[in-house]
């Protein structure tokens, strides 16, 4: 099925984005990966993002990137249309990403020029570690401890990090640990970790409903140079709500990409499906569910492209202009993703007992679609997010 792209001729993209959009829906149905093993097919994927280019925009220009700074509307067409393939293919190009998104806003120059050239070009692969076994939402109890050595000139990391987005396969890890323990987010540090450090073990694999790599990190004893750290010293925490701020719209994108293609799947099983001498399409209730579905997805493709356009042009360089992206961001990312799993649960029962079938498209969308509403900030998070942003006015 081919990506749609009417959607690009709205007010809020521009003929860059235009054009972006109709490149990567011819690109996409070409590539063929077999996602059998799913560590295997992210390297894969992440090595065809990077040889066709697609992977020059999640890194600025100066540092071999396809614009000058990062556009949420470009990571938003890309997510979009990427999931609207493979749910993999958006898993591969978002964690390089956000990966790399604390580097991009707070590395030093060495820092950028080692690392976000190789991950616009697919030769690192990146990861962002933040959450830990009781650490998720509540960020303030990470337990995770980093300690300076003044006689070595190193760092000593300790701690659990888990459910670690290509974990295992990465290149590096962008870690966040507590340097002050008792200050809560005030203490938290940023630090940039090569796979493969000393007393660092990411070997551990998470097995999940939708398989893409997941892993455990352990740092025991891990030792790194004071050079890696990334950013200021206890602005971790600011750090990496920056980071998930920029690429929280694009993760509505990617629920976009999942909802629309569920969509097309339902319509194109209805139009073929016999049912009682008619087809299902010809029934009243057919079209009404279909309208439903519709619906639903333009009202979470609106918030989503008013998010990433709000960045894009107006800015966050305020705290009002800041406050506004973020309720908005979080207004998106909770409808998109809450409205797709909605229509891909109608686009399963629509389907009946094929829907349920292993290795149809609406079942592995069932699957996929769920950890949206949880990663990068569950719904509930959302809420708050915007609730707050409503009572300050």
């Amino acid at each position: 099925m081919q990506a749609p792209t009417d959607h690009l001729a709205l007010p809020f993209f521009d003929a860059a984005h235009r054009e972006l959009g109709a490149s990567l829906a011819a690109w996409a149905p070409q590539q063929q990966v077999d996602e059998t093993d799913d560590r295997q097919a992210c390297r894969e994927w992440v090595r065809r993002l990077g040889d066709a280019g697609w992977l020059r925009y999640c890194v600025p220009a100066a540092h071999g990137g396809a614009l000058e700074r990062l556009d949420s509307r470009a990571l938003v067409i890309l997510r979009e249309t990427l999931a609207f393939h493979s749910p993999l293919a958006d898993f591969a190009f978002a964690m390089q990403g956000l990966g790399s998104g604390a580097i991009t806003l707070a590395g030093t120059p060495q820092q950028q020029e080692r690392y976000l050239p190789a991950v616009a070009q697919g030769r690192r692969i990146a990861a962002f570690a933040l959450s830990e076994p009781d650490a998720g939402s509540d960020v303030a109890a990470m337990a995770t401890t980093a300690r300076f050595e003044d006689t070595t000139g190193q760092v000593v990391l300790d701690g659990t990090k888990t459910w670690i987005s290509n974990g295992g396969i990465a290149d590096y890890y962008c870690v966040f640990a507590k340097t002050d323990p008792g200050a809560g987010t005030r203490g938290i540090t940023a630090f940039i970790v090569d796979a493969g450090s000393p007393g660092l073990d990411d070997s551990e694999h998470i097995a999940v409903m939708a398989p893409h790599p997941l892993a455990t990190l352990r740092f025991q004893g891990c030792r790194i140079p004071a050079a890696t750290q990334l950013g200021a010293l206890h602005g971790g925490f600011k750090l990496a709500m920056q980071t998930l701020d920029i690429f929280r719209a694009s993760v509505a994108g990617a629920a976009l990409g999942m909802a629309r293609r569920a969509l097309q799947e339902a319509v194109a099983h209805a139009r073929q499906r016999p049912m009682f001498g008619q087809r299902l399409a010809d029934f009243q209730l057919t079209q009404a569910r279909l309208g439903e579905m519709s619906a639903l997805v333009d009202a979470g493709a609106l918030l989503t492209y008013r998010a990433a356009w709000l960045r894009d042009c107006v800015g966050t360089a305020t705290p009002v202009q800041a406050q506004a992206y973020s309720a908005q961001a979080a207004m998106a990312k909770m409808a998109a993703t809450e409205n797709a799993q909605r229509v891909i649960d109608m686009a399963l029962q629509m389907h009946g007992g094929l829907g349920v079938k292993l290795g149809t498209k609406v079942e592995s969308l069932y699957r996929d679609i769920r950890a949206l509403r949880i990663y990068e900030g569950a719904t509930e998070v959302q809420q708050l997010i915007i609730g707050k942003s409503v009572l300050k006015g």
